[in-house]
């Protein structure tokens, strides 16, 4: 077996890392010093050299201006801007735009992708539901349009007037009304990609404008410092052609969000502990680097260990989630949810512990707001959590196991 990246894919990580080579982690206030959001929006800049570098096209298809990678590359992508913590959506626009192509129709897709992979549309997600606990579909109700529209100034109506008119019942919209919490970014995003249920319980996905009529955002903040939104949907009309009803498109979009947050979570806690053993390496006691002691070692070794088990399990969801176009994913024992369970099983409790030992091999210097560390522990307390908990995940594969017995 071979498990080296393609040769497109390992140019994606050396483009990503020319353009993350500049970012700083403290670009902005810190978090801990910040009642409020570190800065308004993300990092438009930063975005717009994204775009000059092809990275937001990576997982396009040709024809739509992209490099028709696959979700692996974006992984990889994913993975260095997390080392300098880069502020952009990258995660959310890049999952969308994979789901649009992959789910939604070629009208929608032409209209939309060129634009995503020159950097001129942003989008971003409410995967989160109402509380962050149950999933996110049941948090928004999707019905069919049922008022009557007015076409060429005509309609029917109570008085019985004459004229041309359709009810969007037939087929020409939808209505969404219910609550997304702890959206990212959205009050910088283009379009929100919101999950819904319909009256059948069958799950879509709606691309909802953010300043369309009956959307309102109330400001959030995470973790990390960031502007997040609770976004609330108040008799907001789409059309047909804005929402994807394709049988596994929300799941296919969780999971890989899901994966992409592991991603994330790998990439920080390699940061992380090469800040250890930098310190360690030079920060002496009795006349020894702190890194030769033996207990410095076996914690920073227990930390690698992890780190790699992060990594094995990420490549293994990401693999999963590479299929061929129009399937659903590689096969395996278990559904591909089982390996995006472990990936964030271990994502979870793996970056919290690699954060947990550098603050604690750093001493009271890992808490100074002078040095970055503080800020690697907020962001990385905010992906412990995101899409789910270590504990969350564990209940679902223990599921998962329940209804498809191995052997």
């Amino acid at each position: 077996m071979d498990f080296t990246f393609t040769e497109e894919q390992q140019a994606a990580v050396e483009a990503a890392k020319a353009v993350f080579s500049d970012v700083a982690p403290d670009a902005v206030p810190s978090p801990a010093l910040t009642p409020g959001a570190v800065a308004e929006e993300f990092d438009r800049p930063l975005w717009a050299r994204l775009a000059d570098a092809d990275l937001l096209s990576l997982v396009l298809s040709p024809e739509r201006g992209g490099a028709g990678l696959d979700s692996i590359a974006l992984c990889l992508v994913l993975r260095e801007s997390a080392r300098v913590l880069a502020r952009v959506p990258l995660l959310e626009t890049s999952a969308v735009a994979m789901a649009v192509e992959r789910y939604g129709g070629a009208e929608l897709a032409d209209e939309l992708l060129p634009r995503v992979g020159r950097g001129e549309l942003v989008i971003s997600v409410g995967a989160h539901g109402r509380s962050g606990h149950d999933p996110a579909e049941l948090a928004v109700a999707a019905r069919r349009d049922g008022t009557r529209r007015v076409v060429n100034g005509a309609g029917t109506g109570s008085d019985g007037g004459r004229g041309a008119a359709h009810r969007s019942g037939d087929g020409d919209g939808w209505v969404l009304d219910g609550v997304q919490t702890g959206v990212p970014w959205a009050h910088s995003a283009d379009l929100i990609a919101v999950p819904a249920h319909t009256g059948e319980g069958r799950a879509v996905l709606a691309l909802v404008a953010r300043d369309a009529q009956g959307v309102t955002l109330a400001e959030q903040f995470s973790t990390s410092g960031e502007r997040y939104a609770e976004v609330t949907l108040d008799s907001v009309r789409i059309d047909d052609r804005e929402l994807i009803d394709a049988e596994d498109a929300w799941e296919w979009l969780r999971q890989l969000l899901a994966t992409g947050t592991c991603a994330l979570a790998l990439g920080l806690g390699e940061r992380v502990l090469a800040m250890t053993s930098e310190y360690t390496g030079k920060r002496e006691q009795f006349g020894f680097p702190v890194a030769t002691f033996q207990a410095v070692a076996i914690q920073a070794a227990d930390r690698y260990i992890d780190l790699r088990a992060m990594e094995a399990t990420l490549w293994q969801a990401a693999w999963r989630l590479t299929p061929a176009r129009g399937s659903a994913g590689v096969g395996g024992p278990l559904p591909v949810a089982g390996d995006v369970a472990v990936a964030k099983i271990w994502a979870s409790e793996g970056v919290r512990r690699v954060v947990q030992t550098a603050q604690h091999l750093h001493g009271g210097f890992g808490a100074d707001t002078d040095y970055p560390l503080h800020r690697y522990h907020a962001w990385a307390k905010q992906l412990e959590l995101s899409l789910g908990s270590a504990a969350a995940h564990e209940e679902a594969l223990g599921d998962l196991l329940a209804a498809h017995p191995l052997g």
